[in-house]
């Protein structure tokens, strides 16, 4: 491992104990930069940057990766999910679940067990990035062992940011 590189975390552990081959990524993070900074940052398209948004359908956490081009529509996924309302978590609360520090939540060794649903084109590229469990490091591994890991409901509830 690079210099450079953070030490494991609790996400990279879970991909090191189910034989998971990753590539590992640092990028300078900013905090207002999300995916776009991100992916010029590692020069990859930003479609292929899968992000871990922590949401609460009537008050209870739940985890969507959705690419990093794109947002998740609320309206969609609480028709699926049979939820009356689906809210964005706070930041104490999405630390609080995740045990990780807003900016660098990964979906993988999560403090807290949560369902999650996974945008289902996603599995349509061949290599995907997501957040390794620290700002500014990022995983590059095969979306497919996101699925053997984390086991997510596949959903279409992408849509275009700003619409």
């Amino acid at each position: 491992m690079a210099e450079n590189m953070p030490s494991a975390t609790a996400a990279v552990e879970v991909l090191r104990a189910a034989g998971i081959e990753h590539s590992e990524h640092v990028y300078a993070f900013e905090e207002t930069g999300g995916t776009a900074l991100c992916a010029q940052e590692l020069n990859i398209d930003e479609h292929a940057i899968v992000k871990t948004i922590v949401l609460e359908a009537d008050g209870k956490p739940f985890i969507v990766l959705m690419h990093g081009d794109m947002r998740a529509s609320t309206k969609e996924l609480a028709g699926i999910i049979g939820a009356r309302s689906i809210t964005p978590c706070s930041t104490d609360n999405a630390e609080q679940y995740t045990g990780y520090q807003f900016g660098g939540i990964s979906p993988f060794g999560t403090r807290s067990e949560m369902p999650i649903y996974m945008e289902e084109t996603i599995l349509n590229l061949r290599k995907v990035y997501i957040n390794g469990g620290r700002r500014g490091y990022m995983i590059g591994m095969d979306p497919y062992d996101i699925v053997k890991i984390l086991h997510p409901v596949n959903v279409k509830v992408g849509a275009a940011r700003g619409t």
